[in-house]
């Protein structure tokens, strides 16, 4: 084994993700490397952890510490690093190549890891949700494929891209099947966005740290894994059935982010979601766009009807909109499911979120200056989402409407009415996906009613 200076220094950049799932699959047992640490961003508050000892194996005693992205430089010329390894979605390649810059000048080779360096192989079939962007529809088409696969009396479990917001070491591998196991894991409202919609179909969902101990206790109890993944990134298993989901609302992103291009070119099919919404145009943009780089692929469309609850209080009243947090950020949308109901129920106005804005939410509104009609549900932590509570409270609105995945009413208590909007999956073509997926189930022999 070669001593501690001699081993190839590394940083991985990331954000509470893919990083460490690139650690786990290609340095915490290369002993002729040492991963001097992790960088993160995009996601507040977990810059100044650590990744434990526990989750890091004997290569690393003192576990790996945890550095905002900003002392990236300075990283480097403290610990000498030779080769940084960029493992984050849902940014433009431009952003990809400024960060490259950086790692280039601090004298570091810079890398992204693919595919076959990074996905598990599954033993039971997988089939795997991705899409271009962040807030295409991605979660609603694989809460569809769940919902298609136990109706026909087949036992899935779905597997979510990590979000380990928490105790890294207790988040190594969390299964979820009911609300008290979100409870039980102190999920974070951005986790609950996630999760909470699979519990309450009656599906089991795995997510956390360590995807080849997830993957091994997933098995034990499916037939056909379903993968969701997180923003714009590919799958960490294999997929036997790769769906890309695109935005007819943004056809000119398929190529623009990554690693969502790379979704865009390596999928078996192209789902373009939100048809009902687009121009005729813009979905015949999003086709061209995806046949460009993806020539083979199949290709479906997809509508996205919104379901408002109680839609007689929304109309003639001031409404404040409450979205999806992800999304509206890092996504970049400004607007969601919560805006277009309230709207279609007939508002009379749509309330600033700067009007009562509490200092939490208030700097989060300053940093996406785009959320001009929306306020993210953000929940990252306790403190974050008493913000959000505060910040709704003081909004001059009469009632709330929530486009947000997760019982908004349920986690905070607030003196305003807070109505649910929800997207959901509704196929176009015939047969489209519901066919889709009946096809691959027959194809391998298992009869509906099992």
């Amino acid at each position: 084994m070669p001593s501690r200076d001699e081993r190839r220094r590394v940083l991985i950049l990331g954000a509470a993700g893919r990083d460490f799932h690139c650690f786990n699959r290609v340095y915490r047992q290369d002993a002729g490397s040492r991963v001097v640490a992790f960088t993160a961003t995009q996601i507040p508050g977990i810059e100044r952890r650590g990744f434990p000892r526990e989750l890091a194996g004997p290569l690393y005693p003192d576990g790996i510490p945890i550095r905002p992205e900003s002392e990236l430089e300075a990283l480097c010329r403290e610990h000498g690093v030779q080769e940084v390894v960029f493992a984050y979605s849902d940014v433009t390649h431009a952003e990809v190549m400024h960060v490259a810059s950086r790692a280039l000048a601090s004298g570091a080779d810079f890398r992204l890891l693919g595919p076959d360096s990074t996905m598990l192989q599954a033993r039971k079939p997988v089939i795997a949700v991705s899409a271009v962007r962040t807030g295409c529809g991605k979660s609603q088409t694989a809460r569809f494929i769940v919902r298609r696969l136990l109706d026909r009396g087949l036992r899935v479990v779905a597997l979510r891209h990590p979000m380990p917001y928490g105790d890294l070491a207790s988040q190594r591998v969390q299964r979820f099947a009911t609300r008290k196991d979100l409870d039980r894991h102190h999920c974070t409202a951005e986790e609950r966005e996630e999760y909470e919609a699979y519990v309450d179909a009656g599906a089991v969902i795995y997510a956390g740290v360590d995807y080849e101990a997830i993957l091994a206790e997933a098995e034990r109890e499916a037939e056909i894994l379903v993968w969701d993944g997180g923003n714009n990134d590919f799958p960490f298993i294999r997929p036997d059935l790769h769906l890309a989901v695109l935005d007819a609302l943004r056809p000119e992103q398929i190529a623009s982010h990554h690693p969502g291009e790379c979704v865009a070119r390596m999928a078996d099919v192209g789902i373009v979601h939100k048809v009902d919404s687009a121009e005729p145009g813009q979905v015949e943009d999003a086709i061209a766009r995806f046949r460009a780089v993806n020539p083979e692929a199949r290709v479906l469309r997809a509508a996205s009807p919104i379901e408002l609850s109680e839609p007689d209080r929304v109309r003639g009243r001031r409404v404040l909109v409450v979205e999806d947090g992800p999304t509206m950020t890092h996504g970049g949308m400004s607007r969601g499911a919560g805006w277009r109901a309230a709207v279609a129920a007939g508002a009379s106005e749509i309330v600033d979120p700067r009007a009562g804005a509490a200092p939490g939410i208030a700097e989060v509104l300053d940093r996406f200056p785009h959320l001009r009609e929306v306020l993210p549900a953000m929940g990252y932590d306790d403190a974050q989402l008493e913000a959000l509570r505060e910040s709704i409270e003081a909004s001059p609105a009469d009632v709330v409407v929530s486009g947000s995945p997760i019982d908004l009413a349920e986690r905070i208590a607030v003196s305003k009415p807070i109505l649910r909007a929800s997207y959901h999956h509704q196929d176009v073509d015939d047969p489209g996906l519901a066919g889709l997926i009946d096809a691959f189930v027959s194809e391998r022999g298992w009869r509906e009613g099992r």
